[in-house]
Formats: structure tokens, C-alpha cells, sequence
């Protein structure tokens, strides 16, 4: 069973019917038992990161995931989930994340050219930097969907893909047991069901 964070600020029911597409048991919860039973880990999240570390702090959320992930549990981070598994967060303030991944997350204002729109908005293709067991059933090139204002830096040891927008902004990491997508793979068509299907399938 997967269990899919439901913390208040994720788009459950798409991607919830997107794993069931896949084949996947899936079941949405914020219980701490449940999260422990279950056989792997999704972090969505929309919106400020701010807001989305405090609600996972106030119910203890993010001690219960950092618990999982670090007995060895696969998690995957989708959009401004990826984002929380860094050390910090520089969106309207500077924030702590759960600290899974090294690496920071900052804005796109100044580091793209004038003419190029923010937030990112639209499919871009990924350019694979490694291979990686959820990425098993795509090829470098494929096209997937992005919304956002703020990607990952300096995090080079976990780096999967990035995709081109003014400059080569990350797009997918994965470490050991950690993965995450900037793009959202609910709405990726094909490639973001194969790469969910992927996760899915994932064993050691």
C-alpha cells in the first residue's frame, strides 16, 4: 500500500486516481499508523512552502516521514513536495525543509532571461542526467507538465533530470530511497503514468 499525504495543500484526487491508473494501492491519509504500515511514501503539495512545512510541522507530520524515509522507506515528492525534502527554502522568507536532500530552494526572479514568463508554466522536455528505477519506462526527451515559480539548487548528488527554461532548472531528483519531480506527473499524459507506474513497481 502507498500511502498519499494528505496535509492540506496537495491535488489528492488526480493524482490518487492517476496511481490507480497505474494499478497501485493507494490509500490518502494524514495517520501516523497508516503511514507506518505502508509500503512507500507520496509527498504532493501546492502552493507556499511556508505554509506547507508549518501544516506538516503542527500535526507531526514531518517527524513521521523523516522517521520512514530514514528506516528506509521510498518516498516520492511531487512539485512543492520534491521541494520540502531539502534543507531550506528561500520562498517569502527562509524556511527549514525535512532536510532528505541537500540542497536549497529558490526563486527564479533574476536568474532567467527578461522575456521568459514566471512562474513556468507549461511541458518541457527532460534532460536525464542518471539513470533511475522510476525512470525506467522513459526516454530523455520526453515531455512533461510544470507550474512553478521556485526550483531546486545545489543539489548536485541527487540530480535526475532537469529541463530548459532560460536555464537548465532541476526537474527530478533521486537519492538512495528519496525521489521527487518538479513537474507534476498527473498531469504528464503517458510519461507521468509511466514514471508513477515506475514508482509503483520500484523494489530494492
Amino acid at each position: 500500500m502507498i500511502a498519499l499525504i494528505d496535509y492540506g495543500v496537495g491535488n489528492l484526487f488526480s493524482l490518487k486516481s492517476s496511481l490507480n491508473a497505474v494499478g497501485a494501492d493507494v490509500t490518502v491519509t494524514a495517520d501516523p499508523e497508516v503511514i507506518r504500515k505502508a509500503d512507500k511514501i507520496i509527498l504532493p503539495g501546492v502552493g507556499a512552502f511556508g505554509d506547507a512545512v508549518e501544516k506538516l510541522r503542527s500535526t507531526g507530520l514531518d517527524k513521521i516521514i523523516i522517521q520512514e524515509v530514514q528506516a528506509g522507506k521510498k518516498i516520492f515528492g511531487i512539485c512543492l513536495g520534491m521541494q520540502l525534502l531539502f534543507e531550506k527554502s528561500f520562498e517569502y522568507g527562509e524556511h527549514d525543509g525535512l532536510g532528505l536532500l541537500k540542497g536549497s530552494v529558490v526563486s527564479m526572479k533574476g536568474e532567467l532571461p527578461l522575456d521568459l514568463k514566471i512562474p513556468h508554466i507549461g511541458w518541457n522536455a527532460l534532460i536525464t542526467k542518471k539513470e533511475h528505477p522510476i525512470f525506467k519506462y522513459i526516454n530523455n526527451g520526453d515531455c512533461v507538465y510544470f507550474v512553478h515559480s521556485y526550483y531546486a539548487t545545489d543539489c548536485e548528488d541527487s540530480l535526475l533530470a532537469t529541463a530548459e527554461y532560460g536555464k537548465e532548472l532541476t526537474a527530478a531528483v533521486a537519492l538512495s530511497n528519496v525521489t521527487g519531480t518538479q513537474f507534476h506527473p498527473e498531469k504528464s499524459g503517458e510519461v507521468g503514468l509511466s514514471i508513477l507506474r515506475a514508482f509503483v513497481e520500484w523494489e530494492d
